[in-house]
């Protein structure tokens, strides 16, 4: 059971508690002031044991502590916001299916829990840039972090006089790791041995060329090597202008950069890594340095993917196929491991965006917060709920749970204050951890499950990548649903980092209408990428209006290159049958014939992976990526096949006659290959061995 709460405070929503009620089978009284004076309501109803759905987000932390004065609330609770998606809208008396919708949704149970990751940090934090900006913000966190500073110059006002922390400085050769395993590199090869220096400045004062600053190195651009410096240091001994370089590492906790060019420069750099160009003045400066003040101890993170080896089209014999995944992670967590045949994950640095399971053509990589069964759960109810209140034309806007959905937010702001039309009734907003981690499994699921459009809303806050990744899934799904012969756009990425741009794309929608399926598919999301595809494929090829035209006819939809959709085209002269694509194919797509020697090939297990077409050795192979609207699809279809080749003793077949002659044709020159040894090429192995054993003209091993 679940009881639904909802408040419209000052009656700011044109709410319909019945027609909600009616939709959700569910008695909706509408409250007025639930977490102020009529919080009652909300303590008894957490005591029932059953769940509970709160419409409301603004007062999220209210009604946790109000949930914490009641000794026997037991139910778990839950939050869904009606007000800016769609109660603060120019077509707010049009959205109750939109409502009702978000609410079914939000009734629904919670994903299952997933694996989580784990850091665990000591609070070792690396300070790198200029010296004086360094101990500024070593100053702000040392009572925390056990800090240590890598200076990078003097800055404008050099170190203090007073050494308060380990200073390095030298040649940084690499940076890497995540939050608790950061490992420098680097090499001192300055004159000047700061872990012997004292800041006499007996130095700076001695050097006419003025190449030291108060950073206590020399500028070996300036020095004209007199070594003055080096006489006025005898007591020390920090400076020797013949020391070699020697290179050195140190393992932290925390990176702080304080660089003009960072260090670590991704899109998505790791867990514990902050770049503050300028130093703490930076804006974001006082922010940054309270999470490094916090970031001492053990924490976690979800696991967000799952990988399956066996589907992974990756490589096969260190040959490299599909590497879509790494190509597109901007966190730099994917790697080619083509040695074990597979892709490497490293969780550490996994960012959550989802990107590579969007483009894996095969779906060994799954996206695991929340796995595609839940998600597609959730696209099926708001879309079943919808239709069930009386909504039309529903569009699905997916987007982030940071940005994108602040911007709606704010577009749901603007719209009450009479400033924006708000977001369309029809419009139906659909959070994610990112905006990257859905593709066109999903996506045709949701046209299949009654969607007219589905949009995927970035802000500018995802890699270019992940951008470039989702215009091209969008084109793809597009591609497909066209030649099918379904109308119009159904697929679109909307690009707005305002919320005038928001409010301007979701406009341009209103009077759009995408021809779709006339039924509503009934299938679930599953776990696995390919099945759900062929699930969504089937279902919008039945009611397919190109078939209708032509009921009979096959239908052959030309997909752009990296399509997970294809044929392979084999050229029959060139193509000796050593079957070694076979081997290849990742998905089972090739297949030989143990009876017969014969190339065969089921197009619906085809990933496009390109295996086939880099194994070859006679370059015989060639991808052609398409859809195939035809029963073949789904069958063995023979692409090549060839004479069998008779053993000239036996007469037993082995190999193909195509395949013995181009061996004879490329060995007979060679000197190991003449007379009797050229002759026993064609025969088979048992022949082969009986022949060489009864020749008297052999030399055998039992001779030696």
């Amino acid at each position: 059971m679940t009881t639904t709460l909802i408040c419209d405070c000052n009656k700011t929503m044109p709410l319909e508690p019945k027609t909600l009620g009616t939709a959700l089978a569910e008695s909706l009284p509408l409250h007025s002031s639930l977490c102020r004076r009529e919080a009652a309501s909300f303590q008894r109803a957490v005591q029932s044991g059953d769940d509970v759905v709160v419409a409301c987000t603004q007062e999220k932390r209210l009604f946790a502590e109000l949930a914490a004065q009641v000794p026997a609330a037991t139910s778990p609770i839950r939050f869904v916001n009606i007000r800016e998606t769609g109660g603060w809208s120019r077509d707010a008396r049009s959205a109750m299916p939109k409502i009702a919708a978000l609410l079914a949704a939000a009734r629904l149970p919670e994903p299952d829990p997933v694996s989580t990751v784990r850091y665990v940090s000591q609070g070792r934090l690396l300070i790198v840039g200029p010296l004086d900006e360094a101990e500024k913000a070593a100053a702000l966190v040392a009572d925390s972090l056990d800090v240590t500073i890598f200076s990078q110059g003097a800055g404008a006002a050099g170190g203090a006089q007073e050494r308060r922390w380990p200073v390095l400085a030298g040649r940084i050769d690499s940076l890497a790791g995540w939050l608790g395993a950061f490992r420098l590199q680097w090499t001192r090869d300055n004159p000047i041995d700061l872990d012997l220096c004292t800041r006499c400045n007996a130095c700076v004062a001695a050097c006419p060329e003025q190449a030291i600053g108060l950073d206590y190195q020399i500028d070996m651009a300036k020095c004209s090597a007199h070594r003055d410096c080096e006489r006025a240091c005898t007591a020390a001994g920090a400076i020797r202008f013949d020391r070699p370089p020697e290179a050195f590492d140190g393992d932290f906790d925390l990176v702080l950069d304080l660089g003009a060019a960072p260090q670590i420069d991704w899109h998505a750099p790791p867990q514990g890594y902050f770049h503050l160009p300028g130093g703490v003045a930076h804006p974001q400066g006082p922010q940054i340095l309270l999470r490094l003040r916090d970031m001492d101890g053990e924490f976690e993170k979800p696991k967000f993917f799952d990988y399956n080896q066996k589907l992974c089209a990756h490589s096969r014999n260190e040959v490299v196929g599909c590497s879509a995944c790494i190509d597109v992670c901007s966190a730099h967590a994917v790697s080619s491991a083509k040695e074990r045949q597979r892709i490497v994950v490293n969780p550490h640095l996994c960012v959550g965006c989802g990107a590579c399971t969007t483009v894996c053509p095969t779906g060994a990589l799954g996206y695991a917060y929340p796995r595609a069964p839940d998600q597609g759960l959730k696209l099926r109810t708001l879309l079943s709920s919808y239709a069930g209140a009386g909504g039309r034309d529903a569009v699905l806007l997916l987007h982030s749970e940071e940005g994108g959905q602040a911007l709606v937010a704010q577009l749901g702001r603007q719209a009450q204050l009479g400033k924006a039309q708000g977001v369309p009734a029809n419009v139906i907003p659909v959070g994610l951890f990112h905006a990257a981690s859905t593709g066109i499994d999903l996506w045709l699921s949701a046209v299949a499950f009654g969607a007219s459009q589905l949009c995927v809303l970035v802000t500018g806050e995802e890699a270019p990548q992940y951008l470039a990744a989702l215009q091209t899934q969008a084109a793809l799904a597009q591609s497909l649903l066209h030649g099918l012969g379904y109308t119009g756009t159904h697929f679109r990425i909307v690009e707005a980092a305002s919320v005038a741009a928001l409010d301007g794309a979701l406009g341009a929608l209103r009077d759009t209408r995408p021809q779709v399926p006339d039924k509503v598919a009934r299938f679930a999301v599953g776990g696995d990428k390919r099945s759900t595809l062929e699930l969504a494929l089937d279902h919008l090829t039945e009611a397919a209006p190109a078939l209708k035209a032509q009921p009979d006819t096959p239908i052959a939809i030309p997909l752009p290159p990296g399509a997970p959709f294809g044929t392979v085209a084999v050229d029959k002269d060139k193509c000796t049958l050593c079957l070694a694509c076979v081997g290849a194919c990742p998905a089972g797509a090739l297949q030989d014939n143990q009876n017969a020697p014969q190339l065969r090939f089921i197009e619906k297990n085809c990933v496009q992976c390109g295996l086939c077409e880099t194994t070859c050795p006679e370059r015989a192979i060639s991808l052609v990526p398409r859809l195939l609207v035809a029963p073949e699809r789904k069958q063995p279809v023979v692409l090549n096949e060839a004479r069998p080749w008779s053993c000239i003793r036996c007469a037993k077949p082995f190999g193909t006659q195509k395949a013995i002659e181009a061996m004879l044709g490329k060995l007979a020159g060679h000197a190991m290959f003449q007379g009797e040894a050229l002759e026993r090429l064609k025969m088979c192995s048992d022949c082969r061995v009986i022949d060489l054993y009864s020749a008297q003209g052999e030399m055998k091993i039992t001779d030696l």
